[in-house]
């Protein structure tokens, strides 16, 4: 959301948490929810620069919002948080970009995704 309003993501998730505690019919934001979106936050910038590095043929700004904020959510769990095994990190990404995404999107996500779970290793630095 905050990459379709160029708002910070950081203050769209506090909305989203504010939004959720006033709002019974809302469900809650999650911690683990808020610990990726933070994370990510933290690591914006070498995140955007390695999906920009290993997407061939596609520009950030080329990118569906969506893939782009699901590339960015799978590069930061499966490179920073180590307690999230890689396949699920995969799999749980190449479901949302199904769901929410175009018929490419699946297929694109999983690609990028595992090049850089077989690059982590020389990729993770802060």
């Amino acid at each position: 959301e905050g990459d379709q309003r160029g708002a910070d993501v950081l203050t769209v998730l506090a909305d989203w948490v504010r939004h959720s505690r006033s709002d019974t019919r809302q469900p809650p934001v999650s911690e683990y929810t808020m610990e990726l979106v933070e994370g990510y936050a933290e690591r914006a910038q070498r995140i955007d620069e390695l999906i920009a590095q290993y997407s061939v043929d596609w520009t950030l700004d080329r990118m569906p919002v969506v893939d782009r904020n699901i590339l960015r959510l799978g590069a930061y769990e499966l490179i920073w948080v180590d307690e999230t095994p890689d396949a699920v990190v995969l799999d749980e990404m190449v479901q949302l970009a199904k769901e929410f995404s175009t018929d490419d999107s699946p297929a694109f996500v999983n690609g990028l995704l595992g090049r850089l779970k077989d690059l982590k290793s020389s990729l993770r630095r802060d």
